[in-house]
C-alpha cells in the first residue's frame, strides 16, 4: 500500500539560518509541550507549495548554547503542528582533507560523545527501544542529493558525523583521535535525530563543513565559522528551495513505523 504524501516539513535552522521565509511568516506558533517550550517561536510558511514549519535551534539571536538546547520541545513542538519529517541544516568541522570549508555533507551515521542531554521521550512508565541501525531517512537523504546535484552543490553521501558536547571546541589529542572515527564533528545532531525516531517523523541533516578541526594544526576561531556560514548560506538555500517540494510525494522509507516493534 502506498504510504500518503506529505503535508508539512520541519526545518531546524542551526548557526547562521536563523530564518527561512524571504518574505516573512504566514503564522508563528508558541508552543507549549510537556518537556518546556521549544527554543523560539515556530514560523510557519510555503516553500514551493509545501507547508513548512521552521524552528532556530539556537533561539533569537542565537543565544542558546548547544548543550543547553531543549531538543525534546523542540521535535515535540514540531511533531504537534504535524510535521511528518524534520530537515536540519547544522555547521559542521570537517576531520578529512577531502571535505573543505564551504563543503556539504549529508551524514548516514553517527557516534554520541554527549554526556549530559536527556536522549529519549520514554523515561518510565512504557519503554520502547527504538532501532537506529539506520538513523536518517533514506528517502530524505536520496532526494537531498538529488537537490544537491540540481543546485550545482552536490554532498558528500555516506559520512559518519561526531557530535560531541561543546560548547568548546576540541583539544588536538580529542581532534587526533575522532579523526580515527569519523569525517564531521559537531555539537547538535544528538539528541535530535533520536528523538525523531521516537516520534516516527523521517529526520536528515544537511550539514556545512565550517572549518578543519584543530587536527589540522590551526585553532579553530568562531569568528571564521561564522563568516565561512554566512558566505555559503545561499548555497544552501539554493537547496532548500529544490529539496523541500520534493517531500509532498508519497515516502518511500519505513520512519513511520518505527514504534511498530519497539515497545516492551
Amino acid at each position: 500500500m502506498t504510504a500518503p504524501p506529505r503535508r508539512t516539513i520541519g526545518v531546524v535552522g542551526g548557526s547562521g539560518l536563523s530564518s527561512l521565509f524571504p518574505e516573512g511568516a504566514s503564522a508563528t506558533h508558541r508552543v507549549s509541550t510537556p518537556w518546556g517550550a521549544p527554543s523560539a517561536p515556530i514560523e510557519e510558511g510555503t516553500v514551493g507549495g509545501m507547508r513548512v514549519l521552521f524552528l532556530a535551534r539556537h533561539g533569537p539571536g542565537h543565544t542558546i548554547p548547544p548543550h543547553r538546547v531543549n531538543y525534546r520541545a523542540n521535535v515535540d513542538a514540531l511533531r504537534s503542528l504535524g510535521a511528518e519529517a524534520i530537515v536540519t541544516v547544522s555547521s559542521v568541522g570537517s576531520l578529512r582533507e577531502e571535505l573543505p570549508p564551504g563543503a556539504f555533507v549529508l551524514p548516514s551515521q553517527f557516534l554520541d560523545w554527549t554526556k549530559q542531554r536527556p536522549t529519549t521521550f520514554y523515561d518510565g512508565g512504557r519503554v520502547f527501544h527504538v532501532s537506529l541501525a539506520d538513523p536518517f531517512c533514506p528517502d530524505l537523504l536520496r532526494r537531498a542529493a538529488e537537490a544537491g546535484r540540481d543546485a550545482g552543490t552536490p554532498f558528500a553521501e555516506g559520512r559518519t558525523y561526531l557530535c560531541v558536547e561543546g560548547p568548546r571546541f576540541s583539544t588536538r589529542a580529542e581532534s587526533a583521535l575522532f579523526r580515527t572515527w569519523a569525517d564531521v564533528i559537531g555539537m547538535t545532531l544528538v539528541p535530535e535525530v533520536t528523538l525523531a525516531r521516537e516520534r516516527a517523523l523521517c529526520y536528515a541533516c544537511l550539514a556545512m563543513v565550517t572549518d578543519f578541526d584543530v587536527w589540522a594544526e590551526r585553532p579553530v576561531e568562531a569568528r571564521e565559522i561564522v563568516e565561512t556560514m554566512h558566505r555559503n548560506l545561499g548555497r544552501m538555500r539554493a537547496v532548500l528551495d529544490r529539496l523541500l517540494p520534493t517531500l509532498a510525494a508519497p515516502p518511500t522509507c519505513s520512519c513511520s513505523k518505527a514504534l511498530d516493534d519497539a515497545g516492551i
